[in-house]
């Protein structure tokens, strides 16, 4: 009781924050369409250009040396065709003025080679700037590294507090159960509407805290991932244990050599380096080659509508076509084939991923609402508001518990201590040892941990002072009469 007090008292608002930001997330894709409606979409028609003349629209739009290095034409990253009838195709170009996994995207519509739009875009999932800013403030409120500790924070805690709130559930639920007290049962159920002030709000708290468990724990595991710090120390996890996600080689002489980086599950959300820039020796690869390169890998496994083709990162490399399909069934095949002799150097297959890398891609699909399309948000949408309205409940419930004899008391007081005290040593050791545990994996959790324990321990000290010169200044008349 006490954890799930503290915890929510003090991490509350970086929760609140990352609930909010996260549901406003969730319905980026529609508004996405709507923003950007001219550059994304174009008229519908039957007979669509080959990618050469689309490229070389976009090419003659951008102009020679704008925004390359050294005054030379800027390198093209990556090529995304049109994947339906009335969608545009992107020529995605590196640009020295974006950030980090940004591109500049050249919109063109397939029929006519007409340009419809210049915007940046990011990562795999291609976000325009109105979803990359809201995922960014969603990330780090926009305050770059030092802004992620929030979002961290918010991840680790959140599966903390909820379990924490799960086990209070549980134990006034079997109260009631064997008390027979059915309308106490239902109250955590659902929320009694009917009843006023604490108690109202407690119904609205519990019954919703259980209806969103089990999201409140996914966003809390898959968003650690995403972590700066224990993100890490996940990624290091599974590269000791073999759970990475195959990547395939670029390299042309068969020993290794670069591997395509676009199979990274947390592209487009944060946590990407992007596609390789081209060099300069091979940045004005023919745009004819788009097309061979394309219809290779369409002969190989790349049989769905989005699809990414990646020139050369240098001479000597592959190029890389890459499914980046995050919906179900997902499709994420890559081919890498060699430019001079269309021959397949490598491939890597979804169908042949592991256990634990398909279940990764899956929970980061899930997490970004991409995976059963408008279905899947929604439900995020409605974990999230309902995640930032406990949050708001509790704090209520705070002011409501306030004593109303004693005006100078704003906030109800905290949970009674003394439960190690009263719980057998072996208890005691396991919650030291799974904190500990937790607090190496999670160090930034364990560092707000450890300070919580502080502030209670002080509290407590002050506390004990406080009551110890009540009695004695109730005993000191006496002692004069």
């Amino acid at each position: 009781m006490r954890l799930h007090f503290f915890a929510g008292v003090f991490v509350g608002p970086f929760i609140l924050i990352a609930a909010l930001s996260g549901a406003l997330y969730a319905l980026t894709p529609q508004i996405e369409q709507l923003v950007y409606d001219r550059e994304l979409h174009a008229p519908t028609v039957d007979e669509v250009l080959p990618l050469a003349e689309q490229i070389e629209a976009a090419d003659a739009y951008i102009g020679d040396g704008a925004d390359g290095a050294d005054g030379a034409a800027p390198a093209i990253v990556a090529v995304r065709p049109a994947p339906e009838p009335g969608d545009t195709t992107r020529v995605m170009y590196a640009d020295a003025g974006l950030g980090e996994s940004t591109t500049r995207a050249v919109f063109v519509d397939p029929a006519t080679a007409e340009v419809r739009g210049d915007l940046p875009v990011y990562g795999t999932s291609g976000s325009l700037p109105f979803r990359t800013w809201v995922s960014d403030l969603h990330r780090s409120l926009h305050l770059g590294d030092a802004g992620r500790l929030y979002s961290e924070l918010a991840a680790s805690w959140l599966g903390v507090v909820a379990l924490a709130g799960a086990g209070l559930w549980a134990t006034r639920y079997l109260r009631a159960r064997s008390a027979k007290r059915a309308s106490q049962q239902r109250e955590l159920l659902r929320p009694n509407l009917a009843a006023t002030g604490f108690v109202r709000t407690r119904s609205l708290h519990a019954s919703t805290g259980i209806w969103v468990l089990a999201g409140a724990l996914f966003l809390s595991v898959t968003g650690i991932t995403w972590s700066q710090y224990g993100g890490a120390n996940f990624s290091e996890l599974r590269a000791a244990v073999g759970w990475t996600t195959p990547s395939v080689s670029t390299s042309l002489d068969g020993v290794g050599g670069p591997a395509a980086d676009e199979h990274d599950e947390h592209t487009g959300h944060g946590h990407s380096h992007g596609a390789p820039t081209p060099s300069a020796d091979v940045a004005a690869l023919s745009p004819r080659a788009y097309d061979s390169v394309l219809s290779v890998a369409r002969e190989v496994n790349v049989n769905t509508g989005l699809v990414e083709i990646r020139p050369p990162a240098e001479p000597g490399t592959a190029w890389v076509v890459q499914e980046i399909q995050r919906s179900f069934p997902t499709e994420v095949d890559a081919v890498a084939i060699d430019g001079a002799t269309m021959q397949v150097v490598d491939r890597v297959d979804f169908a042949e991923f592991g256990p634990v890398a398909k279940l990764s891609r899956w929970g980061i699909d899930l997490h970004m609402g991409s995976m059963f399309g408008l279905a899947n948000q929604l439900v995020l949408f409605a974990v999230a508001v309902g995640i930032a309205a406990m949050v708001v409940w509790g704090y209520v419930m705070w002011w409501q518990r306030r004593p109303k004899h004693d005006p100078s008391r704003r906030v109800g007081a905290s949970p009674p201590r003394g439960a190690f005290r009263r719980a057998p040593w072996w208890g005691v050791l396991l919650v030291l040892a799974g904190a500990a545990a937790v607090g190496v994996f999670l160090p930034l959790m364990g560092a707000s941990l450890a300070a919580f324990l502080l502030v209670d321990l002080a509290v407590g000290v002050v506390g004990r002072r406080r009551r110890g010169r009540g009695r004695e200044r109730s005993r000191t008349p006496h002692l004069q009469r």
